[in-house]
């Protein structure tokens, strides 16, 4: 079906407005899409009216033909012509197109308003209209309100999820601070500690306290301190003041350390002070080296930045602390060692030089420790002309060492007056030393020599064999079974060995810190010293034994640090005896 209105006044686009709505109704068109299509025509007649001239109004009704539309819908076309004039200027035609769910037959010529009652109840329909639309918006209204309502408590959870999230992020955020600050804090714990230890062991690695005063600034410098001053107080307790900070002297004084600023230093355990006149613009950290008696002296820092961090200055007080103790310790073995020193060049008395015998000897102290042991040697002659030759070794190292070897080197002197051979003379020191020191032991071996006599008779008790070259250049160990260690609870009677010595021969006594390495053992080093011995010509041990006895020295030490001392005796039998 198609309808056909020209449209040229006010009247024409009412009745064509109202004939519309009237189609649209009966073609059951949804009230609010004919809302939608009557208001949009609306607009354009008001469009067709002011540009003036005759437009022309289709309207037309029939089934759907367009892909995807449903079989058969209904559907209704208006159209709006534009004028020839309006058409000329450019005017497009109108078009709208609305579905029909509920298409019907064709409409009959009263759907078309002609008079003032027809308008006026086409007017009124109009309205009614209008009112679906109406209560159609006050729902959607009321949906609305209710969805913004749903909204702002949705909007509210969300504020509050976001304030949780802000604060358990803050939370974490916190979390995480201060765990990376205590990883830092442990870390620093670990560095000090780590530098306390090995700052420790490079002081207490020395026994010359000069060294520790000079290792000291070169551990604290740059990290800990820009600059390290140590003020050792002298042997007699003097503490000259005058070129030392205020401080410093405070530190002497009480013990205690002190710090020097314009500021409170805050450092736990350590006084604060006005600044040093010194050194005004500088803090001052001084620490004295304390002691069970009195400090040795006093180590003023300054910092490597503005100020110490407290923990700092905690691990500087602990490390000045162990310097303390490892230049204490430094400085009384100094003591100690000359005392053993000049007590060993006392005991080491020269050598006699009878007709015939030529003696040579040299004493090595350890090279760890006091630089004093038990080994010793002596020579001396007996009333009846004949000469002892002895090598001791006394167990231990160190003073009581040093005097029972001295013991026991008088009382062998004073043994020998009465005569009496080597293994007599062993077994009377046996048992003089088991009852003065019964937790002492030694090691001897003792040679005699007589003009009157081509032999020398020779006794050892747990000492290393003597070790004899004869004038053709043969060398050999003298290997009889000796007797055991002197001291030790065992009542023994030490026999006496004789073996023929010609003119030109040397015989060799020696400690076992001469032949002995821990990884070796004992008989290697006899067999190294038996050919140091032959490696001589008869001449250089005739002129030169003291020579002699250097040489053999050299290659038998040149292998590896000595942890014992040592001590060689060299006789060498000369034409005469």
């Amino acid at each position: 079906m198609t309808r056909t209105w020209q449209i040229s006044d006010l009247t024409d686009a009412a009745v064509a407005r109202i004939a519309t709505a009237r189609l649209a109704a009966a073609h059951g068109v949804p009230p609010v899409e004919r809302a939608r299509l009557t208001a949009s025509l609306g607009a354009q007649l008001r469009l067709c009216l002011t540009k003036g001239g005759t437009w022309r109004l289709t309207l037309e009704t029939g089934t759907d033909s367009r892909a995807g539309a449903g079989a058969g819908e209904g559907v209704l076309h208006a159209v709006v012509t534009p004028s020839p004039e309006a058409a000329a200027a450019g005017q497009p035609p109108w078009r709208v197109t609305v579905p029909c769910p509920e298409a019907s037959a064709d409409v009959g010529p009263d759907a078309v308003a002609s008079g003032p009652a027809e308008l006026a109840e086409a007017l009124l329909g109009a309205d009614e209209d209008t009112a679906l639309v109406l209560e159609r918006l006050a729902e959607q209204e009321g949906l609305v309100d209710f969805h913004r309502e749903e909204l702002q408590q949705t909007n509210q959870g969300v504020v509050a999820l976001h304030a949780e999230l802000d604060a358990a992020g803050r939370a974490q955020r916190e979390a995480f601070a201060a765990e990376r600050k205590a990883r830092t804090e442990a870390e620093n714990a670990r560095r000090r500690l780590t530098f306390l230890a090995d700052a420790s062991a490079v002081l207490t690695a020395s026994l010359d306290h000069h060294e520790i005063v000079r290792r000291l600034p070169e551990l604290l410098v740059p990290e800990y301190a820009a600059s390290v001053d140590v003020w050792l107080f002298d042997q007699d307790g003097d503490r000259p003041g005058p070129a030392h900070a205020a401080a410093a002297v405070t530190a002497a004084r009480t013990g205690r350390p002190q710090y020097a600023a314009a500021h409170p230093g805050g450092l736990p355990g350590v006084d604060d002070r006005p600044p040093s006149a010194l050194a005004p613009d500088r803090p001052l950290l001084c620490i004295p080296l304390p002691t069970r008696q009195a400090p040795l002296g006093v180590v003023t820092l300054t910092p490597p930045g503005e100020r110490w961090d407290p923990d700092d200055a905690v691990m500087l007080i602990e490390l000045t602390r162990r310097a303390s103790t490892a230049i204490d310790h430094a400085q009384r073995y100094q003591h100690n060692r000359d005392i053993a020193e000049t007590l060993q060049r006392a005991l080491l008395t020269e050598l006699p030089a009878p007709p015939g015998l030529t003696l040579a000897a040299r004493y090595l102290p350890a090279t760890h420790g006091l630089n004093i042991g038990g080994d010793w040697y002596d020579a001396f002659r007996q009333p009846d002309g004949g000469v002892i030759a002895v090598v001791g070794d006394v167990t231990g190292h160190g003073l009581r060492a040093a005097v029972m070897m001295s013991q026991l080197r008088t009382a062998l002197r004073a043994y020998a007056v009465d005569g009496g051979s080597p293994g007599q003379l062993l077994t009377r020191l046996h048992i003089f030393l088991h009852h003065l020191q019964p937790d002492l032991f030694a090691t001897a071996v003792i040679a005699r020599f007589h003009p009157d006599d081509p032999t020398v008779t020779w006794a050892a008790a747990g000492h290393p064999p003597p070790v004899l070259r004869t004038p053709d250049g043969l060398v050999r160990t003298l290997d009889a079974k000796p007797g055991a260690m002197l001291g030790i609870p065992l009542r023994q009677e030490i026999a006496d060995h004789t073996v023929p010595m010609a003119p030109g021969s040397t015989l060799a006594l020696y400690t076992d810190g001469l032949v002995e390495r821990r990884a070796r053992g004992i008989d290697p080093g006899i067999a190294r010293l038996t050919e140091a011995l032959g490696s001589f010509g008869p001449a250089e041990l005739e002129t030169d034994l003291e020579g002699s006895a250097d040489g053999i020295l050299r290659p038998m030490l040149s292998d590896s640090e000595r942890d014992d001392d040592v001590c060689l005796l060299l006789c060498h039998l000369g034409d005469g005896v």
